[in-house]
């Protein structure tokens, strides 16, 4: 074999690695059909999560746009020492669902997709799914219930169930804001059909 089709072979082999790309985030947040007119991925792993866990699209897609702005490769931000000393970062989460590292790895032992990825969508709904639809079982959190939904998922169903987010002001406003934005997509995705 001539080097120079080995060499193309090989960046073929390398970018091939790189994995799945999620993409920069749709780029109007505040309309929901727009959301999945533009990402057709987003509806078809939104509607599967929905049929799985029972979670609605809309909650799904507020939960998604307070977590991470749609945005496959978001990370919190890095804590520093000094203002120029990067400590690492604040917390574990990542990807479309800010899924914590523990937890994620607790969601790929149970439902045995240990290839799933935090910045694929597909995989970041089904997980969404899977711990709101816990939630249900374990604190009775309708799943309709965007606000404590988001409440339970952002403090942990044991956070949650000791009323932890009550000492948090701000986190009460996010709350309701996620819940406000739910009822916008949902009557949104009332208008436009079954995307």
């Amino acid at each position: 074999m001539s080097r120079t089709l080995r060499a193309v072979l090989l960046l073929l082999l390398v970018a091939s690695c790189g994995g799945r790309s999620s993409g920069p985030a749709p780029e109007n947040l505040d309309d929901a059909c727009v959301i999945l007119r533009e990402r057709p991925q987003y509806a078809r792993a939104f509607r599967a999560a929905e049929r799985q866990w029972g979670v609605p699209v809309h909650v799904q897609m507020a939960t998604i746009y307070q977590e991470s702005k749609f945005d496959g490769e978001a990370r919190t931000p890095f804590r520093w020492t000094l203002g120029v000393i990067p400590m690492g970062r604040i917390s574990s989460a990542y990807g479309y669902s800010q899924a914590l590292d523990g937890t994620w790895e607790e969601y790929l032992e149970e439902r045995g997709r240990y290839n799933a990825r935090r910045n694929d969508i597909h995989d970041a709904a089904d997980f969404m799914g899977w711990y709101m639809a816990k939630t249900t079982e374990h604190l009775g959190i309708s799943q309709h219930d965007t606000r404590n939904q988001y409440l339970a998922y952002h403090e942990g169903r044991g956070g949650y169930r000791s009323g932890s987010y009550n000492k948090k002001a701000w986190l009460l406003r996010v709350a309701d804001k996620t819940a406000a934005r739910a009822n916008t997509y949902q009557a949104q995705l009332a208008r436009c059909g079954r995307y």
